[in-house]
């Protein structure tokens, strides 16, 4: 298992994600890598740009499912790639759709990353420990 570096930025993560169950999987897993990362919850993509709306505090990453109600993972990223500020916030989709089409239509879009939601907890662990070491030490994101 991989551990945080301490020279890593601590990420302010904005998760947009209907299934509670699925916010608290990720909390269990961060807390469970020891990582200082805040995290922001949206319950669908209405609530997340809301959130974003508030230009002063804007995440470092988004999480984004793409099955959700009201706006969908596809609808809410289309929307945040037209705008002239939030475009390019980094987004990476954290989704159990392992349709191709989906996959490259959200690349088409501009997400960052796509990372299926594996089914057993320790491969999942991994996987967020993976992408939230890359995002925590990469040059876009500034301390």
């Amino acid at each position: 298992m991989l551990k945080p570096s301490t020279l890593n930025n601590k990420l302010r993560v904005l998760l947009i994600e209907d299934d509670t169950i699925e916010v608290m999987k990720l909390k269990r897993a961060i807390a469970k890598l020891e990582m200082p990362h805040e995290i922001v919850e949206a319950k669908n993509g209405e609530e997340a740009l809301d959130i974003l709306r508030n230009r002063d505090s804007l995440p470092d990453l988004i999480l984004l499912d793409l099955n959700m109600p009201r706006i969908n993972g596809l609808e809410f990223l289309k929307i945040l790639k037209n705008d002239e500020v939030m475009r390019f916030l980094p987004v990476v989709i954290l989704t159990t759709s392992s349709n191709r089409k989906d996959m490259l239509e959200c690349y088409k879009e501009g997400v960052a990353g796509y990372i299926l939601k594996p089914l057993k907890y320790d491969d999942y662990v991994e996987k967020i420990s993976t992408t939230l070491n890359y995002w925590s030490s990469n040059e876009l994101i500034k301390g």
